[in-house]
């Protein structure tokens, strides 16, 4: 993008910015000054820490744009380096607007005042355009004049990075078109897949309604019922997912032998320079192994996928029918523990690079030596050889020390922050039950929700990074091949 249009959008939009969320903080305070509201600051009353944000974020903008305008060379760089800090700059400004409400529902209850919910929904919108123009103004393109002063430095970051490949996408396209003829198998499955998750998710629900009746109501009666009803639900739930399981698993039988049957027909129809350029055993294993694993993408992570993913949205739903002010508190820890997942999956991933490498460079060695093994006995040079090789391994070593190190701080960052989280939440939830906004039954059944809808992300991170790992590696496969077998 041109350097004077981003400028212009940027400033622009900070001017809209700090004008909008001045004049909403003024009409809200009409009855006392700026310099009453500082000196008589309260928490749960006044919403000065909101504007004292919107100035922070538009300082931010502002360093930028003359960051980017005085050196549109290594401006930009410089933006995309620090993604992480302003995400997280405008992540914790959202969760301090979300503890904001939270405090002023303890006051006014339920939260009237049009200005206040004027400046949270604004305070949002701007947090959102704030990121985007980030993004905008590391998109400039530097003119002449600053590549000249910025001749000597390192090139532009994408600049002489090949196009990325659409293969991956179109690959995909084309194996989900080989489920078109199991299509009504997956209707049924989808069918029962949602009766199966939406059984699973009314049971916390009842187990608070039951435990509600014993502690609240003292009734037999109304605790039978949400026994009887739960049993219920546990039977429907178990008896379609039995059913979405055997269906899923035939889908994937049928969709392994129609790729097997693809394969080996254009395997067959090969001209016979291909066999001597591949080996026998490759190609038994691209029509065993690889069929196999991709054909496994659609019958299995594709079907905890879908099952997590209406638990997930049943569970929310249910969390904020119980109570809106813990469901807030919970989704507060959500998007840190994603981000801290985030930046260790892409280090790990760096690392797992560089290991890979180091084993390669010490097999190499290795190779070489052995290779050589009457050179090395000829010159009596066993020992420096057995050296070299000990370095290399050596270098391995400290890169696994390095994964050992950012695994623990890891597990110590998402697990300090979903135990704050937990923590909040028990806290924050028996104050709502000691003030009579919640009943016990509900605050544990909000509790369960919780849980499983923990347990429903972890899964869906894991299934993304399997679902991804293993895609890879069969087209990497399907690639060594040299052929286009399906």
């Amino acid at each position: 993008m041109q350097l004077w249009k981003a400028v212009v959008v940027t400033l622009a939009f900070m001017s809209m910015d700090v004008g909008m969320t001045t004049a909403i903080y003024i009409l809200s305070h009409l009855d006392r000054s700026l310099l009453e509201d500082i000196r008589h600051f309260n928490v749960f009353d006044s919403v000065l820490d909101l504007w004292a944000a919107c100035l922070y974020r538009s300082c931010l903008l502002l360093g930028a744009t003359i960051g980017v305008a005085k050196n549109s060379a290594l401006g930009p760089r410089r933006l995309r380096a620090s993604w992480t800090i302003i995400a997280l700059v405008c992540l914790f400004v959202g969760i301090y607007t979300m503890v904001k409400l939270l405090l002023f529902s303890e006051v006014r209850k339920p939260v009237r005042d049009p200005w206040f919910w004027a400046l949270f929904v604004w305070t949002y919108i701007s947090l959102t355009a704030s990121f985007v123009l980030w993004w905008l103004l590391s998109t400039v393109r530097p003119d002449a004049k600053a590549l000249e002063r910025g001749a000597g430095a390192e090139g532009f970051p994408g600049e002489h990075r090949p196009p990325r490949e659409q293969a991956s996408g179109a690959t995909l396209q084309k194996l989900l078109s080989y489920t078109k003829p199991d299509v009504a198998f997956l209707v049924a499955a989808s069918f029962f897949l949602i009766v199966a998750a939406l059984g699973e998710t009314f049971l916390p629900y009842y187990t608070g309604r039951a435990i509600d009746g014993i502690v609240i109501q003292k009734s037999m009666e109304q605790f039978s019922t949400a026994v009887i009803v739960m049993c219920l639900l546990a039977i429907g739930s178990s008896f379609a997912a039995g059913i979405r399981g055997g269906i899923f698993t035939l889908i994937f039988a049928r969709l392994n032998i129609r790729l097997r049957n693809r394969l080996f027909r254009s395997l067959v129809s090969q001209e016979m320079s291909f066999f001597d350029e591949n080996r026998t055993g490759d190609l038994i294993s691209r029509l065993t192994s690889d069929t196999t694993m991709v054909s496994d993408l659609v019958s299995q992570n594709i079907n905890i996928f879908l099952r997590n993913t209406v638990k997930v949205t049943g569970v929310v739903v249910f969390m904020f029918s119980l109570s809106w002010q813990l469901s807030l508190v919970t989704f507060m820890g959500f998007p840190i523990i994603m981000m801290v997942s985030d930046i260790y999956g892409k280090y790990y991933k760096r690392l797992s690079k560089e290991v890979q490498n180091a084993l390669a460079r010490a097999s190499s060695t290795a190779e070489e030596t052995i290779s050589a093994m009457k050179t090395v006995r000829s010159f009596a040079n066993e020992e420096e050889e057995a050296g070299v090789y000990s370095r290399k391994l050596q270098q391995v070593y400290k890169l696994n020390r390095k994964e050992a190190a950012a695994y623990t701080y890891y597990v110590w960052g998402s697990g300090l922050t979903l135990l704050v989280v937990q923590v909040s939440i028990l806290y924050y939830g028996g104050h709502l039950v000691i003030s009579g906004q919640m009943t016990s039954g509900n605050l544990i059944s909000f509790i369960i929700y919780e849980f499983v809808l923990g347990d429903c992300m972890e899964v869906r991170g894991w299934l993304g990074e399997g679902f991804w790992g293993t895609w890879r590696a069969g087209e990497e496969g399907c690639k060594g091949g040299k052929y286009s077998g399906v």
